[in-house]
């Protein structure tokens, strides 16, 4: 019998059905064991050593730390900062959205959660000045994105898992292309905002003195992807050590500076971490098991075959790679995506020569996009919601926002080096 027909088949009808991505895989790999007569303790088995390791706890820790931080009062500080560097231009509310979802990516590592603590703050004020709601939750959601792919990213930590890779490494190769797109989302917004006659200044024309004077009264904010990125490029503590400094950094912060930090906040703040973990060792359970079998069955090795038929250029391989990704990022949520795809399509990438850090890097900007696409647009649902206007209508207003992450990714896959230079630099 064809294992992986079958397994296609009940991993695609249980997901035209409406069953979750991890049950849905769950079937398929069991589908698949019972074809080969393989035991079902396999799906047990995988799942504890998934859960077993020891850079897993980043999650739940960098989560944690994250929403004590938006708790604490630094999202505040990080949009008054934004306002002081780029407040003054053309579409400022909105610029202030992008530099300020760019700066809490940092503190954080979720989309969503960047959409939530900056947009709950900037769409409103961008409603009062005139914005159309639609362009409000669209460049909120597009910005919020940012939270995966600048360090400390979580879709970056379950690639390095999967792909037995260099947490470090990866959050380095995350750099270069999160400042891209946060360029890229400026120019894109500046271009709308003048050809639509929208967006004007929030701020006094650019000076240094109050910049300088925002920096420091926020310093404990940007203080905060200093010590934790610092502290693990200097050597000082690994990824996991740097999630635990940044959970009792947050507390510090938001109870002795800022002292906005109460004991509801962090209840809440442990409840939201408990919710989100348990999801993440849901998905990354039976998915991880998936992915085993699909090498089993040598999965890989047939879809290989299928990209050299069209063509063994890396470059084009690398945009249809991207392309099915974006595709699936439709219907799929980013966590199961990256996990099953991962062991999929590596070793497809690595026979062309293609780098695992970079495509780690590729793998989390195509997710992006999924976080800006119906029906399983997560920003846009928050976005959305926060504006009060329909799913619909919040995926018009992001349409010109996804640009910018459609040109990062084929610059990217055109010029590799510009993630894999920053990462040879430090690790010779």
């Amino acid at each position: 019998m064809n294992g992986p027909l079958w397994m296609s088949i009940a991993f695609v009808g249980c997901m035209l059905i409406g069953v979750p991505i991890p049950w849905a895989a769950g079937v398929a790999t069991v589908i698949g064991l019972h074809i080969i007569d393989i035991p079902f303790t396999l799906l047990s088995q995988t799942a504890y050593n998934a859960f077993e390791s020891f850079p897993l706890m980043t999650i739940p820790l960098f989560v944690l730390a994250g929403k004590l931080m938006e708790k604490g009062g630094m999202s505040e500080h990080l949009i008054h900062i934004a306002r002081k560097m780029v407040g003054s231009l053309r579409g400022g509310t909105s610029l202030v959205t992008i530099v300020s979802c760019g700066l809490f990516a940092s503190l954080t590592g979720s989309g969503p959660a960047t959409t939530a603590a900056i947009g709950s703050i900037t769409i409103p004020a961008m409603v009062d000045e005139g914005y159309p709601k639609k362009f409000a939750s669209g460049i909120s959601a597009s910005s919020g994105a940012l939270g995966s792919i600048i360090p400390p990213s979580n879709l970056l930590i379950i690639y390095a898992l999967i792909a037995e890779e260099s947490v470090p490494k990866l959050f380095l190769a995350g750099l270069v292309p999160g400042f891209m797109v946060i360029l890229f989302l400026i120019l894109t917004s500046t271009t709308v905002c003048r050809v639509s006659g929208f967006g004007g200044k929030v701020d006094d024309d650019f000076s240094f003195r109050p910049l300088l004077r925002a920096l420091w009264e926020g310093k404990w904010a940007i203080g905060a992807p200093l010590i934790i990125l610092g502290g693990i490029y200097s050597g000082i503590f690994t990824p996991t050590e740097a999630s635990a400094v940044a959970v009792f950094y947050g507390l510090f912060v938001g109870i002795a500076v800022y002292k906005k930090l109460t004991v509801g906040n962090v209840i809440e703040s442990l409840k939201f971490t408990t919710t989100m973990v348990g999801t993440v060792l849901v998905i990354l359970g039976s998915t991880k098991a998936f992915g085993q079998l699909v090498a089993f069955y040598d999965i890989p090795l047939a879809v290989q075959g299928f990209f050299t038929g069209f063509t063994d250029n890396p470059f084009l391989v690398l945009m249809m790679i991207s392309f099915l990704y974006i595709l699936a990022g439709m219907w799929m949520e980013s966590i199961p995506q990256v996990v099953i795809f991962t062991a999929v399509l590596l070793p497809v990438v690595k026979s062309m020569g293609v780098d695992p850090i970079f495509f780690g890097v590729l793998t989390v900007l195509t997710c992006e996009v999924g976080f800006l696409t119906p029906p399983i647009g997560v920003n846009l649902f928050v976005s959305s919601r926060i504006a009060g206007i329909s799913l619909e209508e919040s995926s018009v207003g992001v349409l010109p926002f996804v640009v910018p992450y459609i040109a990062t990714i084929t610059i990217l896959c055109a010029m590799p080096w510009l993630t894999t230079g920053v990462v040879e630099m430090f690790f010779k």
